[in-house]
């Protein structure tokens, strides 16, 4: 079957690229990265999660500070690119009406949201202008999410994001179906949510399904395309760019990872997350406790008084290069990783290899 790497149409927004660049925190994609995938034609994205931590900030109180934060990113973003740009925004962040609101008012092109299920998000936006595109992991949580959104408020998703089992970051799957490697596939996930979008989409505009987790290199974009999927978000190929916001140890991390070295922890957000070992990780896993504050409450599904280690502080001392203080999140395929490139070049690799093998 042939199928075409063509443009990616979000309702009337059309992104010149089927990529999507996934939004990963604490400040791992802010305007840096954001803008340079944007400026190649994908869709870059910020991702809202755990900012107002820096040094600037610390005199309000933590979702003030997380507020503003967001918003001078999406103002840099904007200076730095001219064109369309997302937001990724988790539903378990206790501030995510605020951060919701302050996207929609500073005009950003698309908000993607999950770590839960975005039920409420369309009452939060205003205007019809912002595109919608909530991540699931499974066809039932894409069910639930048309059917809830079309009944209260008339209106469909613009694109469903479809995250399988090798994603990086926290995974909407237990810790039994991620060890039940031989059950679960993106590619029988995206062809059981695409059968979910066509039976919504009706007389209505098509809803694009984007395959994401373990998607590595043009081979894997050609494959989910041919599925059906109108197109891919990627986000652990992207940190090892120039242009990644994350220090350049949080980087090198990647580079020396081996395969062995990628493994699966119990998060404070209450979901797995996968990670790169290390001394840190090592450590938390026994269950020692590393000594925090709760600064910042930031997280509906994480107990302060229950859980061993703060997941805010750990990822944004990994991002500072800290880490014996944290640890990077990544996807399956980090240890393929073996130097740093370009934006540019990575797209154009991309590019190439996904045309080449839809041409064969």
């Amino acid at each position: 079957m042939k199928a075409d790497f063509k443009n990616l149409d979000l309702g009337n927004l059309r992104i010149e690229l089927p990529i999507i660049q996934g939004g990963m925190g604490v400040r791992v994609s802010a305007s840096s990265l954001a803008s340079a995938v944007s400026n190649e034609g994908g869709l870059g994205v910020i991702a809202a999660v755990g900012l107002g931590e820096e040094d600037n900030y610390e005199q309000r109180d933590y979702k003030t500070r997380s507020r503003e934060a967001f918003i001078e990113i999406i103002r840099d973003t904007r200076k730095m690119t001219l064109k369309p740009f997302g937001v990724n925004i988790m539903c378990a962040l206790t501030n995510y009406d605020d951060l919701v609101d302050a996207a929609q008012q500073e005009s950003v092109d698309v908000i993607i949201s999950g770590a839960g299920l975005p039920l409420r998000l369309p009452s939060l936006i205003k205007n019809d202008r912002t595109k919608l595109v909530p991540i699931v992991s499974s066809a039932r949580a894409a069910h639930i999410i048309c059917s809830t959104w079309k009944r209260r408020y008339n209106r469909l998703p613009d694109a469903i994001v479809v995250e399988g089992p090798l994603a990086g970051g926290h995974l909407g799957y237990s810790m039994a179906e991620l060890n039940d490697k031989e059950h679960i596939f993106l590619d029988n996930i995206v062809q059981e949510v695409l059968a979910v979008a066509g039976d919504f989409e009706k007389d209505k505009l098509p809803i694009p399904v984007i395959a994401a987790g373990g998607i590595f290199d043009g081979k894997d974009i050609a494959r989910v395309i041919r599925l059906g999927a109108s197109g891919v978000q990627m986000a652990t190929r992207f940190v090892c760019t120039h242009e990644c916001d994350a220090s350049l140890k949080y980087k090198e991390a990647y580079m020396s990872a081996k395969e062995e070295d990628i493994v699966i922890i119990q998060s404070p957000v209450g979901m797995p997350g996968r990670v790169i070992c290390n001394e840190f990780v090592k450590k938390i896993s026994k269950g020692d406790r590393i000594d925090f504050d709760c600064e910042y409450q930031c997280l509906f599904t994480c107990d302060a008084k229950k859980v061993n280690y703060c997941i805010a502080k750990a990822l944004l001392n990994a991002y500072r290069g800290e880490l014996d203080k944290g640890f990077a999140m990544c996807g399956s395929n980090a240890y393929r990783i073996k130097k740093i490139i370009s934006v540019k070049e990575l797209i154009t690799e991309l590019i190439v290899e996904a045309e080449g093998c839809l041409n064969e």
